[in-house]
């Protein structure tokens, strides 16, 4: 086994204390996730409503992930309900890219074409992963810092 900071987080990680790392990846990724939907959605000039959803609903990730990294406490009940919210909204946000690719010219018989050009289906389920970093690192042990 290394010594040193890479070898007590490679130790922390195997035994599964990776609470407060994951807690902080995942604020940090909902940072950036947050400004790469808004910017996708503002192209899209929010044309629909339900696009300011996830605008409103990725940020709570930041602060959950923050004070999860500092309270134990915070890291299983305020990061878990955040983290759920995203995952739950990225789903739906997968169901409505989805039927965006569905109702476009030509539909499902036209799809390569449309999944091309249309909404990016997948894009919100990478949203949801963010969300599962936050559940994941509230059910993980603590690092001693």
């Amino acid at each position: 086994m290394k010594s040193g900071l890479v070898g007590t987080a490679v130790a922390d990680i195997r035994t599964g204390r990776f609470e407060r790392s994951l807690a902080a990846m995942a604020a940090a990724g909902a940072l950036v996730t947050t400004a790469e939907i808004y910017t996708s959605h503002d192209s899209a000039s929010f044309g629909n409503k339900m696009m300011w959803v996830p605008i409103a609903v990725m940020p709570t990730v930041v602060p959950a992930g923050i004070a999860a990294v500092i309270s134990r406490r915070a890291a299983k009940t305020v990061l878990p309900a955040a983290s759920a919210l995203v995952v739950v909204n990225g789903m739906q946000g997968f169901y409505l890219h989805w039927r965006g690719v569905a109702h476009k010219p030509g539909g499902f018989s036209n799809l390569r074409y449309n999944l091309e050009m249309g909404p990016p289906v997948f894009a919100p389920l990478l949203a949801s992963l963010v969300g599962g970093m936050g559940l994941l690192a509230s059910l993980l042990r603590r690092e001693r810092f």
